[in-house]
Parts: C-alpha cells; sequence; structure tokens
C-alpha cells in the first residue's frame, strides 16, 4: 500500500499547497505584468484555475485528477518560465519539489519511474537553455528579483513539506511503539513488553533491595461468558476488567495483560500484605459492578488472583509462577478469592 492510501493527511497538505501556490501565482500575474511579460501573466492565470480545480478534485476524492493537474501545472509552469526569461529566473527550482513529494503520492515502482522523468526533464531544459537565449528577457535587476522570488517560494514550500514528512515519521515511529509495546484490546501493556520492563525492576530490588510484589489476576469462568454471550461482550469484559484493575493501581505500579483472560501486575516498593489488600480491593470493585450482555442479560463477572512477593533468590520466573500457584489454589478453593504464596 502506498503512503497514498495508508496516509489521508497528505492529501490535507496537498489541498493547502494548491492554495499557497494559487496565491504565488495571483502576485505573478502582477509581477510579470509589470515586467512586461505578459506571456508568463496570462500563464499564471491557467495555472491558478488548474489548481483551483485540483483543490476541488482533492476535496471530491479525485486524487488521481489533483495530482496529474499538480504535475502539469508545474512542468509546464518551470519550462515556460525558464524557456521565456532564461535559466537565471529559478523556475527550474518548482520541478525539483517533486522529488521527495513522489515518493509520498506513489507507489515504490511508479516513484522511481517519475523521478527518471523529473530528472532527464530537468537535464534536458538545462541543457536547452544551456545553448540558446531567452525568449523574453528581462533587465538583470528585474531578473534577480524573479530568481530571490522563486527562491524564497521553494524554500518555504520545502520547509513547510519537510515538516510534514517529519511528522509523518514521528507520528508512525510513535504508532509502532505502542503496538510493540501495548496489548491492542485492553491498552495494557503486552508480555513482551512487561517482560522487558520486569527485568528493569528486579535488578533495581538486587540493587537497592527494595520490595516488589506480584499480583496474577484471572477472570473466572470467562470462556462461558464468550460461549453464553459472545466475544463482542468478551472482549468488552476484559477492557473494562483492565480499566477497573488500572483504577485500583498506583502510577507506579506496572500491569499487562498476561494471556487470554490474565492480568499481571508488578507493584514496586510493595510488601505481601500491601499487595494482597490491593488484590482484594481489585476483587471488590468487580463484585460491585453491574456486569450486563449485549441482551441486557446479567453476567456474574469475578476474577481470582495469586499474589507473591520477590525474593533474593528468586527469578522472573520463579517469583511469577508462585504467584500462578496461589491462582489456581484459589480456583480449586471456589474462585472469586485472593491467595497467598510464600
Amino acid at each position: 500500500m502506498s503512503v497514498r492510501e495508508a496516509r489521508p493527511q497528505f492529501w490535507q497538505v496537498l489541498k493547502r499547497s494548491c492554495q499557497i501556490a494559487g496565491s504565488v501565482d495571483v502576485g505573478f500575474f502582477f509581477i510579470f505584468h509589470l515586467l512586461g511579460s505578459p506571456i508568463l501573466a496570462w500563464v499564471n492565470v491557467v495555472s491558478v484555475a488548474m489548481y483551483a480545480v485540483a483543490y476541488r478534485a482533492i476535496g471530491r476524492k479525485q486524487n488521481g485528477l489533483a495530482i496529474w493537474l499538480i504535475w502539469l501545472e508545474v512542468i509546464i509552469h518551470a519550462g515556460l518560465g525558464t524557456v521565456l526569461i532564461g535559466w537565471d529566473s529559478g523556475f527550474h527550482y518548482y520541478v525539483l519539489m517533486f522529488i521527495p513529494a513522489v515518493f509520498v503520492s506513489m507507489r515504490l515502482r511508479e516513484a522511481v519511474v517519475a523521478l527518471v522523468g523529473l530528472w532527464s526533464y530537468y537535464v534536458a531544459l538545462y541543457i536547452w537553455m544551456w545553448s540558446t537565449e531567452p525568449l523574453q528577457p528581462i533587465a538583470p535587476d528585474a531578473l534577480l528579483g524573479v530568481y530571490l522570488f522563486n527562491l524564497s517560494v521553494v524554500f518555504a514550500m520545502f520547509g513547510y513539506l519537510s515538516f510534514f514528512y517529519l511528522n509523518i515519521v514521528t507520528e508512525a515511529s510513535r504508532k509502532l511503539r505502542r503496538i510493540a509495546t501495548t496489548d491492542s484490546l485492553t491498552g495494557l501493556l503486552n508480555r513482551r513488553h512487561m517482560t522487558h520492563l520486569l527485568e528493569r525492576e528486579l535488578a533495581r530490588f538486587r540493587r537497592q533491595g527494595h520490595p516488589v510484589s506480584f499480583l496474577l489476576f484471572d477472570i473466572d469462568y470467562f470462556k462461558e461468558i464468550n460461549y453464553e454471550h459472545g466475544h463482542e461482550t468478551g472482549d468488552r469484559v476484559l477492557e473494562d476488567v483492565a480499566a477497573i484493575i488500572k483504577d485500583q493501581l498506583r502510577t507506579q505500579d506496572l500491569i499487562a495483560r498476561w494471556g487470554g483472560e490474565e492480568f499481571l501486575v508488578v507493584l514496586p516498593d510493595s510488601e505481601l500484605q500491601s499487595a494482597r489488600a490491593i488484590a482484594e480491593r481489585v476483587r471488590e470493585a468487580l463484585m460491585a459492578r453491574e456486569w450486563q450482555g449485549s441482551n441486557g442479560q446479567p453476567i456474574a463477572v469475578t476474577t481470582s488472583a495469586g499474589v507473591s512477593a520477590f525474593s533474593r533468590d528468586d527469578d522472573r520466573n520463579s517469583a511469577i509462577s508462585r504467584a500462578d500457584r496461589a491462582l489456581y489454589r484459589g480456583k480449586e478453593l471456589g474462585r472469586n478469592r485472593v491467595e497467598l504464596e510464600t
């Protein structure tokens, strides 16, 4: 999939670019009338019309038409400006602005073809002007003014587009990081990232000796909830249980979706009994809530929890395994309870 298909923001930027370019061409209309170059002056009228149509096409989702109009306008306008008043006018710089844009608006193969076409056009224009005099030369001071104007516009457009591309990269990086570290359904940490953070927390325990406790929650009879009320209801229960657990925790506590209906909580600076009290608060909060299925039928949602504390002889797996044993002992004793494993 091309960035064009994946990034609706690109088309918003392109719409703004049409507005900016159209405004620049309005300015050029008056500039070239004053410089005595009516052909270029009226070319800008056509350019403004093309940008207006391209802007309207983007609004109507006719993106292919918009792209072709913009390409056609820039290629012809840059060529005419260069041929009429000379290479030193700086009109050729507008062609260069397509170099980064082609990779945002096209698939890779199309972009490479377009890039080769741009290079060929640019070189051909340069060779033509190297051996040919301008058709409507203007005074050197006026030519310098046009050059500086074009250079300023191109710099501004490059800056604007570069800022947009930077935002795309930053947002994509943030999205990938979020996908890599969080569970897509509940928004909690995923198991892989929790494992990484847990190793860091346990290393701190070994250095400083501060207590670390673990809570392992499992939703009771979750498979029956899915079977009787559907997976959509099951997903909603998972989301709501995750939110309730998180609400009972402190800022520094870590929580992850550890398995299908299991949640692991890591409590830095918490002794075993403090951890048990937190687990009880979570259990009571779940019981206090009125749960309903998609048809309004009440659902009983409870949790069993196992609690353990990290010791000097532990590694990550052994500490969590003790919490897991306590959890399943609670299930064997009737569920909806909190059990300790020292």
